[in-house]
C-alpha cells in the first residue's frame, strides 16, 4: 500500500548521523571520519540550524557559493514560480526565457569582448569546457598548438581536465597516469607580510615573466589558464593585477588564448564583479560557477568572445562544438541566477561588500603583528590568516583539524586550508556578526601563543 505525503512519518533527527553513516559518502571526507558529520535541520540568513538546536555562524558561504545568505525568499519564491511553469527541458533544440535573459544579463556585466554564453552545470565542467573551446578552436582551422599553460599550486576541478591542469599533489596521486601534461609556471604570489624580501621578490617575478615568454615563443601554446588574483584552493594565495597583466599581454601578442577561471572570484568577492575587472587585459574565455545562482542550485558557465566563435562558424558539422549536459540551462537554475543577479547589482548589496572589505581591512592592520600570524593577505571580501606552526604551510598542516574543530565548538564554520583561516562570508552580515568572527579568531591566536 502506497504512503501519501500527508501520511509520511517523522524522521528521528537524533539517528540522522547513523543512517548517514550507513549510507552516504562525503566529498573530502575519510570515511573513518564520518561520525563527525554534523545532522542539520536547515539555515537561514548566515546561520546553518543543527539537529541539537544550535546555530553555527558560516564564515565561508558554504564551500563559496552563499552571497545572499542560506534561503533566501527572493530567490526561493523566483524558484518556487518557475518550478510550476518549466522545470526542464533538453537544451539541444529548445530554448526558454530564464536562459536567455541570464545570457543578456552576464554579457551586460562581463567585459565587453565576452560575447557569447555556454551553460554547463558546475565549476569543473565550466572549466573543461573552456579548455575544450580552446584547444578545438586551433583544431578547427587546423593549427596544432597542444601545449597549456597553468599556475603551479593551481585547483580548477576535480574532473580529469580539470586536474591537469591543477596542482599535481596528493590528491590526484593516483590519477597522475591519466592527466595530459601541462607546462606549469610558478604563481607570482605577494610577498609575505614578514618573510619575503621585496628584492628577492621582485626577481623571482622577472623570472616567472620570463619563463612564461619562453613557452609562449614556442608557438606551441594553445592556452593560457589561471585563477585571477586568488589561488582559492592553494590556500588564498594572492597576485597583483600588474603581474597577471604582463603576462596576459604576452599571452597576447603570441596568439595564446586566455582561460579566466573566476568560479571563485566572480560575482563580487575581489570587491570588482569579477576578478578580471582589476586587470586592464580581458581573458578570451571566463568561467563561473559558485556564486552564479546565490549558492541555491548548480549552474556553470562559459562565456567566450567573438574570435573563440569564429572557426565554429561553419556548416562543416565535424566542427560543432559537441559538448553537453543533461541539466544544460535548467530552468530553475538560470532563475535562480536571475534573482541573484537582481540582489548583487542593488545598491544595498554593492553598499555591503564594501563595508565588509574595509571592515576586514581595519581588522587585518588590528591583527597583522600578531606573534600567531605568519602572513595576513586580503582581496575584496577574502580574507586569508596563515598561522605560525612548527611545520611549512600545507593543505596537510596538522593544525588544521584542531583549528576546524575549534570554531566549530564556538559555532562559526570556518574550514581551514591546513594552517590557512579564510574568510567569506555572505553579503548580508552584519557588523556584529563579523566582530564575533574577529573576536573567536583572535582568541584563538591569543591561546596558541600561550601554549607555546
Amino acid at each position: 500500500m502506497s504512503t501519501s505525503i500527508d501520511n509520511l512519518p517523522e524522521i528521528d533527527q537524533n539517528d540522522w548521523k547513523t543512517r548517514d553513516q550507513k549510507a552516504i559518502w562525503h566529498p573530502f571526507t575519510p570515511l573513518t571520519d564520518s561520525h563527525k558529520i554534523v545532522p542539520l535541520t536547515g539555515a537561514k540568513g548566515c546561520y546553518l540550524h543543527r539537529a541539537d538546536g544550535r546555530k553555527i555562524l558560516d564564515a565561508i558561504g558554504s564551500w563559496w557559493v552563499n552571497l545572499h545568505g542560506h534561503s533566501n525568499e527572493y530567490i526561493a519564491e523566483k524558484i518556487a514560480q518557475q518550478a510550476r511553469t518549466l522545470e526542464h527541458v533538453i537544451f539541444a533544440g529548445f530554448t526558454h526565457e530564464p536562459a536567455v535573459t541570464l545570457a543578456e544579463r552576464l554579457l551586460d556585466i562581463l567585459p565587453d569582448t565576452i560575447s557569447k554564453i555556454f551553460y554547463s552545470d558546475n565549476g569543473s565542467t565550466a572549466t573543461e569546457v573552456g579548455m575544450k573551446m580552446a584547444f578545438q578552436y586551433w583544431h578547427n582551422q587546423g593549427i596544432q598548438k597542444r601545449r597549456i599553460i597553468a599556475f603551479e599550486g593551481a585547483y580548477h576541478g576535480d574532473t580529469f581536465g580539470a586536474m591537469s591542469v591543477g596542482e599535481r599533489n596528493t590528491f590526484t596521486t593516483p590519477f597522475h597516469p591519466f592527466l595530459f601534461e601541462v607546462e606549469f609556471i610558478p604563481f607570482p604570489e605577494n610577498p609575505k607580510t614578514y618573510t619575503t624580501d621585496l628584492i628577492e621578490h621582485t626577481h623571482v617575478q622577472e623570472e616567472i615573466v620570463h619563463q612564461f615568454e619562453a613557452l609562449a615563443e614556442s608557438g606551441e601554446v594553445a592556452a593560457f589558464i589561471y585563477e585571477p588574483l586568488i589561488q582559492g584552493s592553494a590556500g588564498m594565495r594572492m597576485c597583483s593585477p600588474e603581474i597577471l597583466n604582463q603576462l596576459l599581454g604576452i599571452a597576447k601578442q603570441y596568439q595564446i588564448l586566455c582561460i579566466a577561471d573566476e568560479v571563485m572570484t566572480g560575482f563580487g568577492r575581489t570587491g570588482k564583479l569579477f576578478a578580471s575587472d582589476h586587470c586592464e587585459i580581458k581573458p578570451d574565455i571566463i568561467c563561473l560557477s559558485k556564486g552564479l545562482t546565490g549558492g541555491t542550485l548548480p549552474l556553470g558557465v562559459t562565456a567566450c568572445t567573438d574570435e573563440v566563435q569564429r572557426p565554429y562558424h561553419t556548416k562543416d558539422l565535424l566542427k560543432t562544438f559537441f559538448h553537453g549536459h543533461s541539466f544544460t540551462a535548467n530552468p530553475l537554475s538560470c532563475v535562480a541566477a536571475n534573482a541573484s543577479l537582481d540582489l548583487l547589482l542593488s545598491v544595498s548589496c554593492q553598499e555591503a561588500i564594501i563595508r565588509i572589505e574595509q571592515s576586514h581591512t581595519s581588522f587585518a592592520k588590528h591583527i597583522a603583528s600578531h606573534p600567531a600570524i605568519l602572513d595576513i593577505r586580503q582581496t575584496g571580501i577574502v580574507l586569508a590568516l596563515e598561522i605560525r606552526t612548527n611545520a611549512k604551510t600545507s593543505y596537510f598542516n596538522e593544525v588544521r583539524n584542531s583549528l576546524y574543530d575549534y570554531f566549530l565548538e564556538h559555532d562559526i564554520l570556518l574550514r581551514p586550508m591546513g594552517n590557512v583561516i579564510y574568510l567569506m562570508t555572505p553579503y548580508i552580515i552584519t557588523d556584529e556578526e563579523l566582530q564575533v568572527l574577529y573576536q573567536e579568531i583572535e582568541n584563538l591566536l591569543n591561546k596558541m601563543v600561550e601554549n607555546e
